[in-house]
């Protein structure tokens, strides 16, 4: 099987601008995310998306393969649809990997793709982490089934604790899985009652239909969402065992 890894990735995040380029250890933030994707072993291929020009810039400054895409995508989604069109290789799986998780682990990227490899009936793989502190609104929480398939993304607290304390809580990690049908019936789908509510993505492929099943991994891994956060990349940025592979 042949696979896409695609990092959408854009300038205007209202809450850390321009944070695609902010500098880690030497190197722009979302330059840690590609060359840790292809630090994968399964990944055939890997593209940042983006509407930015400076990011095209610095991706070759870097030596790393990227799309220029439109500027009126809503969101990481609809941008890596429109890389996948661009594509003239035909592709088996997607694989969208959010550009501002400069310290995402190529272990689990494998891992996902490994998961939907065994699930293909699954039209979409969205992994989940272990979290016990769920009041972030900055984190997606996930509730499953017991055939481990999505029944509902939220940024509140879910499930809500009405009897009984929940001992943890599944957040929503940013590597998610595509079949390359299921990444385009998405893009051509307007946005969704529920989508627009919460202000996540995903929501929209629940409302059209499309079957999300989960994996659960261990480990750890964010997004740099705000100053605190980019403050933490860069604590922990210098002792991570992958950044001596790449750097």
């Amino acid at each position: 099987m042949k696979i896409l890894g695609l990092i959408p990735s854009r300038m205007e995040s209202k809450r850390l601008p321009a944070k695609s380029l902010l500098p880690i250890s030497g190197l722009p933030l979302v330059i840690h995310t590609y060359r840790r994707a292809n630090l994968s072993k399964l990944l055939h291929k890997t593209l940042i998306c983006t509407d930015s020009k400076k990011i095209i810039q610095t991706a070759k400054k870097f030596k790393s393969k990227a799309i220029l895409t439109s500027p009126y995508h809503k969101n990481g989604t609809e941008r890596i649809a429109e890389a996948l069109i661009k594509e003239k290789t035909k592709y088996d799986l997607i694989v969208d990997i959010q550009g501002d998780e400069p310290l995402i682990s190529p272990y689990h990227i494998d891992e996902v793709i490994r998961f939907h490899k065994k699930n293909l009936d699954a039209d979409i793989i969205l992994p989940t982490l272990k979290i016990s502190f769920p009041d972030n609104p900055n984190l997606i929480k996930v509730v499953t089934n017991k055939k481990n398939e999505v029944l509902y993304l939220s940024r509140n607290k879910i499930p809500f604790e009405a009897k009984r304390k929940s001992s943890s809580f599944l957040k929503h990690l940013s590597i998610i899985s595509f079949k390359p049908e299921a990444l385009i019936k998405f893009s051509k789908s307007n946005q969704t009652p529920l989508e627009k509510i919460e202000d996540i993505e995903l929501l929209r492929a629940l409302e059209i239909g499309l079957k999300i099943k989960t994996i659960k991994l261990k480990g750890d891994s964010f997004s740099v969402d705000v100053k605190e956060d980019y403050t933490r990349a860069k604590d922990r940025m210098n002792k991570d065992k992958f950044f001596r592979l790449y750097k």
